[in-house]
């Protein structure tokens, strides 16, 4: 009675599922940035002995879609298969029911159902785990900060799995070929950094640990950075003989001088990444109504035109109207002056001309002024 109990109660207390032909794990989820690496496992825990004779591992991105081979593990020989292959390696102990999975340089495409099945020797009974893997975009490798100011470089080893970090270590490097030096190094058993001063004298009293260690987050902080941190920094978490490796570049550029911000400058900070927007939409909008501005301007310069047009005309035919008027105004009183200077000189001269000549004033024969009558003046004998 004692050995089918102990068959029954073992998978409950595990937390195992027990079906037909299947002993099967609830499923976990994973979530990694695009690049990165994940560790996804598949650990059967028993308190009997078993020989492992077979580990598949297959990749579903949809419910209905057909699995896929990932990898194979058959007569102690691991085969990658398909997109997977240079990207995926068992890394548990088979001999310790440990078939665990490790994907590198994870890709959007990647984001999907893992399933897990180990065989075991003579027994049919196949052990199974799922994982649903979620992938997130790529966080940046390249980091920028402000001479002074502090600096946060994560550094995080997915793991489906309790996994003991044994060993931290960030590395600087400035350039190709400077030689790389310690920025830190941890190791949890001391719970203290350890290096020589003579390595990592630099970054001394700068740099701390800042990650879970639990978690396998090694991350650290750089504080009042200088112009000469600026390069390379590759942290390296060691799990056992399993190593993670992420690098990130640092670029440090000095401080700008804090001045006044003048309003229109405080409109452009405000506007920030839109002023793009805005400046095309205004070169756009004043392409657009250009025309319609050259057709106004055009309009309006033609009704200008025949106004001043009009108005000369105007101008023109007043102005001979005028000196029209003016020259015939000017004939006619030139004419009726001369007319009247003529008749006022006809009268005055037929005035003298008929001026009487009395006979007391007669002279007498061969006088000049006898001559000159008898030269054809007419002689008045008789006086009015």
């Amino acid at each position: 009675m004692f050995y089918p109990l102990k068959i029954i109660l073992m998978p409950v207390l595990l937390g195992y599922s027990l079906g037909l032909n299947d002993l099967t794990v609830s499923s976990v989820e994973l979530t990694v940035h695009v690049g990165d690496s994940a560790l996804m496992g598949c650990v059967f825990r028993s308190t009997e002995e078993k020989r492992v004779t077979k580990v598949d591992w297959m990749f579903s991105s949809g419910k209905h879609i057909q699995d896929d081979y990932v990898l194979f593990h058959y007569a102690n020989i691991s085969v990658p298969v398909g997109r997977f292959q240079n990207r995926v390696h068992l890394v548990g102990d088979i001999l310790h029911h440990d078939g665990s999975l490790l994907l590198q340089n994870v890709e959007e495409a990647d984001q999907g159902n893992y399933t897990c099945e180990i065989r075991f020797q003579m027994e049919s009974l196949v052990f199974k785990k799922a994982v649903v893997l979620h992938v997130l975009p790529e966080e940046p490798k390249e980091l920028m900060v402000q001479v002074g100011d502090s600096i946060k470089m994560g550094c995080v080893f997915q793991s489906t799995e309790e996994k003991h970090v044994t060993r931290i270590e960030w590395m600087f490097s400035s350039g190709e070929h400077a030689q790389e030096e310690i920025v830190l190094s941890y190791d949890p058993k001391l719970n203290v950094p350890m290096g020589s001063p003579r390595n990592w004298d630099r970054f001394q009293n700068r740099v701390n640990l800042v990650g879970d260690i639990s978690r396998n987050d090694g991350s650290i902080m750089l504080r009042r950075v200088k112009k000469s941190d600026g390069g390379s920094y590759t942290c390296s978490i060691h799990l056992g003989n399993l190593t993670f490796r992420k690098t990130i570049v640092l670029h440090v550029i000095l401080k700008e001088p804090r001045t006044s911000v003048a309003p229109v400058n405080l409109g452009s900070e405000i506007l920030g990444g839109n002023q793009l927007v805005i400046i095309v939409g205004i070169i756009c909008a004043t392409i657009l109504l250009l025309p319609v501005l050259i057709m106004i301007v055009k309009r309006t310069h033609g009704n200008k035109s025949s106004a001043t047009s009009m108005a000369l005309v105007k101008s023109l035919e007043n102005k001979e109207t005028a000196h029209l008027e003016k020259h015939i105004y000017s004939s006619i009183t030139t004419q009726d002056v001369i007319d009247e200077a003529e008749s006022g000189g006809k009268s005055e001269a037929t005035y003298m001309t008929m001026h009487p000549v009395w006979p007391s004033l007669r002279s007498a024969p061969g006088s000049p002024l006898d001559r000159k009558s008898a030269g054809g003046m007419p002689k008045t004998e008789h006086a009015f």
